[in-house]
This record gives C-alpha cells, sequence and structure tokens, in this order.
C-alpha cells in the first residue's frame, strides 16, 4: 500500500502486518498525529475508505507510524522525503 502526504510517500508492506503483534503504527498515529493510520478488518495498516483529498487534509508528517513500526512492529513502513539538492550536497561534501 502506498499513498502521498503533502511533502512525501509512505509505502507499507501491508504483507508483514500479518504477522505484527503490536499493530504500533496504528497506535502511534492515534497518540502522535490525527489517527489517519488504523487497522483494517484483515488486521492491515491501511487509511481506510478516506479519499485521497481527505488524506492530505488528515496528514501531519510526523513521522511517528514509521518509527513505531520500525522500533515496535515489524518494519513494514517506509517514507520517502525528498530533498531539493541533497545529491549534490552530499557529491560536494565527498559523503555520496
Amino acid at each position: 500500500m502506498e499513498f502521498a502526504e503533502r511533502s512525501m510517500k509512505v509505502k507499507i508492506d501491508t504483507s508483514k502486518c500479518d504477522t505484527c503483534e503490536s499493530k504500533a503504527c496504528a497506535d502511534a498515529c492515534k497518540k502522535y498525529a490525527r489517527g489517519l493510520l488504523v487497522i483494517d478488518e484483515n488486521g492491515r495498516a491501511s487509511v481506510g475508505n478516506r479519499s485521497e483529498e481527505e488524506v492530505l487534509r488528515l496528514v501531519t508528517e510526523c513521522l511517528a507510524c514509521e518509527f513505531a513500526c520500525k522500533f515496535y512492529g515489524n518494519d513494514a513502513i517506509e517514507i520517502d522525503i525528498p530533498i531539493a539538492g541533497l545529491d549534490e550536497y552530499l557529491k560536494k561534501r565527498n559523503l555520496a
């Protein structure tokens, strides 16, 4: 599953949700954000039946779901945040 937020993209390998006991991503989203991520009827993380517009309105881009899933769940969430100029900056400093 994949969805876009204002400045980033969230990818969730929902196959890893099947064996996750903590469902930490949804708890973190509820605690630190607006509860966008929920656990659906199949036990997998999702944004429910929300439209793309509603997702963009509700997101807070707090990254809590990725952190919680990585350390307390099954490491199923990857957030990609493109940063303009980062590649050039890293090359300039020999860090790439």
